[in-house]
């Protein structure tokens, strides 16, 4: 194996920075700046909208509150049965009535 002078070795090493390794750091790359979040702010029609949303008019919050409950209490609901009639024909689109 070889082994390189002294001098040469500090050469080498002088050019290794942190600047170098780290992207961030490095001249002309992007930075995060919060840009994204205030452009949510701005875009919301009510700027509070962002630190408490509203509900929707039709929404049914105290149903699924409810049903949350449940799931976290483990006492979840069975989905009702369901049965099926009919046989090949009915109106699937084979062969029902004309």
């Amino acid at each position: 194996m070889t082994r390189l002078p002294a001098p040469l070795l500090l050469l080498l090493l002088g050019g290794c920075t942190g600047s170098v390794i780290d992207p961030y750091t490095r001249e002309g790359a992007w930075r995060p700046n919060g840009a994204n979040e205030s452009n949510l702010v701005q875009m919301l029609a009510t700027p509070t909208d962002y630190t408490q949303g509203q509900a929707a008019p039709d929404a049914m919050g105290e149903l699924a509150t409810s049903a949350v409950q449940r799931l976290l209490q483990d006492r979840v609901r069975n989905l009702p049965s369901t049965t099926t009639t009919g046989g090949m024909g009915g109106a699937s689109g084979m062969g029902g009535a004309q």
